[in-house]
């Protein structure tokens, strides 16, 4: 194993006093990771103590092509060099019709989609409560169908969409107009859930009332990793279009490739009404969000949803780049899902040792260690040699592979490698009960 590939984590935790006295208690992600981080390229992510750490979690999906790609950030230093506009409102700019046209040519029109893009504000929330509004507007219809383990947003209207107790205890009033039906496998592989949905709507006694949409992960990202059947989810579609709702695909972590196709919907045999995206469609960590709807939806009076922060420049020009380096030709989709291959395979072989469950698809791939315990213990192991990996599941069982989308075949390797050896180390310890 050459040196080139090899995480070197460093040895101390820095000084975090000012963050302690100065930064709310709801940060997460530090706790977990306790390392002051001052440079990343690639897939390594260095802190200023000289460690150096291999990406797993790329952002939650944010960064799916590496941490400060060559070509992007010379887009963007290229534009602020040139005093490209940094902050437009939904003014006209040069840096939003190229990412208009681009989309247009590299994404949609060979994909045969013909959607209006609403810019919305820089988050994936943001997106989705732009989405579920418009869908209550056109529909003139107040629910909204979830599912369970879903995660949509923290913001209120999102966050009634959302499954999850400890996030949805938060809000602080009640989260209403939203019913949570089971998603494809939550009671197993002999119960079809669409098929239940299809009868509580069927039902005038069933209590479900008439939705304005239905919205859905193709693979839940928070929710544990658990990946709808293409059955199912053209079984949804065919019941949103039956009662007369908008089918609404929640693309923000499973998009820009990170279940193969720029879409994580594609050859599945259903085109939705609504798509939200965020994470990785700015290329490289920019804040921007974006909802997509067919064009006879774009019912919104000018100004009725608005926001300081609806379109992000510098997010256009590196999604732009992002979009004619990437997505131009069949290659970089080959490769991704070439590598998911591996991904799969192995995880297979690590979860089949232990009696485990792989989730997932694509590059969006984890390990059900059955236990949140046994989780977090791995993954804090993990750290410790350098490994930045998370997990996630309604009890935060699953160890989850975000890779980024680029990475080199063998540091992928590497980073398995480590995985599973702290899998192995942590079976023959008490953690090993909890999972049985």
């Amino acid at each position: 194993m050459t040196d080139s590939i090899v995480p070197k984590p460093s040895g101390a935790i820095p000084d975090r006093s000012l963050y302690e006295r100065r930064e709310s208690g709801v940060r997460s992600y530090a706790r977990a990771m306790p390392r002051q981080f001052g440079k990343a390229e690639g897939v390594w992510m260095h802190d200023t103590q000289g460690g150096r750490y291999l990406d797993f979690l790329s952002g939650c999906s944010t960064l799916n092509y590496g941490h400060n790609h060559p070509i992007l950030k010379q887009a963007l230093l290229d534009y602020i060099a040139a005093d490209g506009i940094a902050h437009g409102l939904d003014l006209h700019t040069d840096a939003k019709e190229d990412f208009l046209a681009t989309f247009e040519d590299v994404i949609l029109r060979p994909r045969e989609l013909d959607y209006r893009a609403m810019f919305t504000g820089p988050t994936g929330t943001n997106a989705v409560e732009a989405a579920i509004k418009l869908a209550r507007k056109v529909t003139g219809r107040e629910m909204v169908i979830a599912f369970t383990n879903g995660f949509h947003g923290m913001t209120l209207g999102a966050l009634a969409c959302t499954g999850n107790a400890a996030k949805r205890g938060g809000a602080g009033v009640p989260l209403s107009h939203v019913s949570h039906e089971p998603y494809d496998g939550y009671y197993g592989p002999d119960v079809d859930t669409a098929d239940l949905l299809a009868q509580r709507l069927s039902d005038p006694s069933s209590g479900l009332d008439a939705p304005a949409a239905i919205l859905v992960e193709t693979v839940q990202g928070e929710g544990g990793l658990n990946a709808a059947s293409p059955e199912w989810l053209r079984a949804i579609a065919r019941i949103a279009r039956a009662h007369g709702a908008l089918l609404i695909v929640d693309d923000i972590q499973a998009g820009c490739g990170r279940t193969g196709g720029f879409f994580s919907f594609e050859g599945m045999g259903l085109t939705p009404d609504i798509v939200t995206m965020a994470k990785s469609l700015s290329g490289m960590g920019l804040p921007f969000a974006l909802t997509l709807f067919r064009p006879e939806l774009d019912q919104w009076s000018p100004g009725e949803h608005n926001g300081t922060f609806r379109g992000n420049n510098h997010a256009f020009v590196t999604s732009a780049a992002a979009l004619r380096h990437f997505w131009s030709g069949g290659a970089f989709q080959a490769d991704v899902a070439r590598r998911a291959a591996l991904l799969e395979d192995r995880l297979q072989a690590i979860a089949a040792e232990y009696g485990f469950e792989v989730r997932g698809r694509g590059m969006m791939r984890g390990v059900n260690v059955g236990s949140g315990e046994l989780a977090a213990s791995v993954t804090a192991a993990c750290f410790a040699e350098g490994l930045i990996i998370e997990t996630s599941g309604a009890h935060d069982e699953v160890i989850k592979v975000l890779a980024p989308l680029v990475i080199d075949d063998a540091v992928l390797a590497t980073g398995l490698d480590i995985l599973e050896t702290k899998i192995r180390e942590a079976m023959t310890t008490d953690y090993a009960v909890a999972a049985e």
